[in-house]
């Protein structure tokens, strides 16, 4: 299943999106109503998987010749909360699909 490129970025994808929710929602609520404080594990966790997630964007890219356009919106959507869900389901039957040689 990882060894093909688009299931390892929907992997990573999906897995920042959850990391970042969790780091908004649990991280910063717990800090502030309890003692309990998870931003530092979540924010380490978040992190590693958001490099990851630009890594294999640029993968994506260079696999599946992403333009410009697509590239930029798939970095936007890597930091906004809900993002990588959202991109995931616009762009699923345009950007995963690999361009077919081109015939002389």
């Amino acid at each position: 299943m990882l060894a093909n490129p688009v299931s390892r970025f929907l992997l990573v994808s999906r897995l920042e999106g959850a990391s970042f929710l969790a780091l908004l929602l649990l991280g910063s609520l717990l800090s502030r109503v309890s003692d309990i404080d998870l931003v530092m594990p979540l924010g380490i966790i978040h992190a590693v998987l958001f490099i990851a997630y630009v890594l294999l964007m640029l993968d994506m890219r260079t696999k599946f010749s992403w333009d410009t356009k697509t590239t930029g919106l798939a970095f936007i959507a890597s930091v906004l909360p809900f993002g990588p869900f959202v991109f995931e389901a616009k762009m699923k039957d345009r950007i995963f699909i690999e361009p077919s040689p081109a015939t002389a």
